[in-house]
């Protein structure tokens, strides 16, 4: 039996990268919820007891909103990345589709995940989709 060259580091670093998008993507949507439930803003408004302002309406409402969308994109983000890296170790042969479904997902990590998973997650998933792309196995000794 034959064991089959697989591209350790590649899929290695992108694993770790698309853990840092998975963690940026959950501190972006637990950030995006606080905001929205408890986001008292210019524009909240005076509710009817008391004049005091309601919680999760206005300007900073939405804002919360907005940034627990984005943190669900980044969660999606991470495990596309995590799943491909698992992918490019499992089936080495197609490490240039896994590679590149590495690439862009990190990339648009930034717009999803706390500016790339930290921005680690970007850089890491960024090398490993390279480093995919670029993988040859080695021939083998006559």
């Amino acid at each position: 039996m034959t064991e089959v060259e697989k591209p350790g580091t590649a899929s290695v670093l992108s694993l770790i990268g698309g853990i840092f998008i998975l963690l940026g993507g959950g501190a972006m949507t637990m950030l995006g919820s606080w905001i929205g439930n408890y986001g008292y803003g210019m524009m909240s408004g005076y509710g009817g007891w008391g004049g005091m302002m309601r919680p999760g309406f206005g300007m900073m409402g939405g804002l919360g909103y907005g940034f627990g969308f984005l943190g669900v994109l980044g969660l999606i983000f991470g495990v596309i990345v995590i799943i491909s890296a698992l992918m490019l170790n499992n089936k080495p042969d197609q490490h240039s589709t896994w590679g590149i479904l590495i690439i862009v997902f990190s990339v648009l990590s930034i717009f999803g995940s706390a500016m790339g998973g930290f921005g680690i997650g970007l850089i890491l998933g960024l090398i490993g989709g390279i480093l995919a792309l670029t993988w040859k196995p080695t021939e083998a000794k006559k």
